[in-house]
């Protein structure tokens, strides 16, 4: 994420707090920002290809979200590769999300219920968290903005169309990919976890607001998604950005495109939120 376009920009006054997630063998820092009671928390992954971002590079984002949706957002520094290969990632976001549901009444104002969020990485880590939580009645909805959902073998035109449109290109997907999955080939049956969008069916799958962009490498992977939700009769809401790039919501400041996600996401925030 590039904070350098948030400079001179001022930030909403958010509460926030630090809270360590300590499992048997390891911790993850969260931070958290507070919203109001009457709002289900936002759990979020950060996106940069499961090898780079953390708290601070989405900082000014989940400073917004926070502020224009009352959520609490609640924002999972997930171990990253090469450190840390495939299937870290998604096992820290399941254990890191299970914690805090189970936890919902002695954390940060909410109303009981969750919404799992995040970008790129972070919305295919939303995808499988999700897919790994299934019947679970205090996850009301999914956040997903232009996730990775197939491996990069898979024929998506958008790869070959803006393969160089920035600040994600196509070479640098595929090593973020190649880097995660450490040497996995695509048809090991473990990556599966990685790609749930290859299953038939995602029948049951929480309401959705998946979130595509034109001008980037990911465009057909989001669309190839949203028409799967489809026919898996999940509710879902496909916002498409027709003149922005990869990342527009959380790297390129308080734009017009910014703007109009925001809004997008306070309404669908607060139509999952009514009885």
């Amino acid at each position: 994420m590039n904070r350098l376009a948030w400079e001179g920009t001022p930030l909403p006054e958010v509460k926030t707090s630090v809270l360590q997630l300590a499992f048997d063998e390891y911790s993850l820092a969260t931070r958290m920002y507070h919203g109001a009671l009457d709002r289900p928390l936002i759990i979020y992954f950060h996106g940069g290809g499961w090898t780079i971002g953390d708290l601070d590079t989405h900082h000014p984002f989940c400073l917004h979200l926070a502020d224009q949706t009352r959520c609490t957002v609640m924002s999972v520094d997930y171990r990253l590769a090469p450190e840390h290969p495939f299937p870290t990632a998604h096992n820290d976001a399941l254990a890191a999300s299970r914690w805090i549901i189970d936890n919902l009444n002695a954390l940060a104002p909410n109303n009981g219920e969750v919404v799992i969020a995040g970008d790129s990485a972070g919305g295919n880590l939303t995808l499988a968290t999700a897919a790994r939580l299934p019947d679970e009645p205090r996850l009301r909805g999914c956040l997903m903005m232009y996730p990775a959902i197939q491996h990069y073998h898979a024929a998506m035109r958008s790869y070959t169309e803006h393969a160089k449109s920035g600040p994600l290109t196509t070479s640098i997907m595929r090593w973020f990919t190649d880097t995660y999955l450490d040497g996995l080939a695509p048809a090991d049956p473990s990556v599966e976890l990685m790609f749930p969008g290859r299953r038939t069916t995602l029948a049951g799958f929480p309401r959705s607001l998946l979130i595509t962009a034109e001008r980037d490498p990911l465009r057909d992977d989001g669309r190839r998604l949203a028409s799967t939700l489809q026919r898996a009769h999940v509710i879902v809401q496909h916002e498409h950005f027709d003149q922005e790039a990869h990342g527009f919501p959380c790297s390129e400041g308080p734009t017009p495109g910014h703007e109009r996600f925001m809004a997008i996401t306070k309404t669908w925030i607060e139509a999952i939120s009514e009885r």
